[in-house]
This record gives C-alpha cells, sequence and structure tokens, in this order.
C-alpha cells in the first residue's frame, strides 16, 4: 500500500482520486469528455463557469505504475456512465487490482 493518496481536480469539469492502494481514477465530464455534456459548450466554458454539469461522465483509472485499466471492450476509457455507474466504479478502483492488458481471445489461448 502507498501512501500517497490524493484527490485532484481538472478545468472545473472532473476530479481524479489516488487511493491508498496506488490506483487513480479519473472522472470528467466537460465538452471533450465521453459524456452528456460534451455538446452542450466550447472546450473553454468550464472553467468560466461557476457550475458545470453533467447526467453522465467518462472514467478512466490507472495503477501505481501508469499503466491503464483496460475495460471488456479493450477500450482505456469508459463513457456515458450514470452517477450510480461512476460511483461503482470508483470504488472498483479503489479496492480492486486493475486489468492493464487484454484477455487472450479463444483463438489465442
Amino acid at each position: 500500500m502507498t501512501n500517497d493518496a490524493k484527490l485532484s481536480t481538472s478545468a472545473n469539469k472532473g476530479f481524479a482520486i489516488t487511493f491508498a492502494n496506488g490506483n487513480t481514477v479519473s472522472v470528467q465530464w466537460g465538452p471533450t469528455n465521453y459524456c452528456e455534456a460534451r455538446y452542450k459548450a466550447s472546450v473553454t466554458a468550464p472553467m468560466i463557469r461557476a457550475v458545470w454539469s453533467s447526467k453522465t461522465a467518462e472514467v478512466a483509472a490507472w495503477n501505481s505504475e501508469g499503466d491503464m485499466h483496460v475495460f471488456q471492450d479493450g477500450g482505456q476509457v469508459d463513457g456515458w456512465l450514470t452517477p450510480d455507474e461512476v460511483s461503482e466504479f470508483i470504488l472498483f478502483v479503489a479496492t480492486n487490482e486493475l486489468t492493464t492488458t487484454l484477455p487472450l481471445s479463444e483463438e489465442e489461448e
């Protein structure tokens, strides 16, 4: 376990949390992210508003070595998640080892 737990923000459109297990989760909901707010405004809009919101968000995660989590579809980012789904993913990242490689296909086994 690492003692480098921390919280950070990004351009008024998201945040990242690094947990005691060394994993970091990123949650983003801005004009360039895979979310409902993607088409709301210009890229700079979140920084000039007191409150920026979206009904969905994108998530990503990486381990202490910087290796990105790989989702079941092979991507490193998952988008259009509801607040409940975001909460579930945060808990997963905080309490599990991340999958950082694609599973072998049946043909590769």
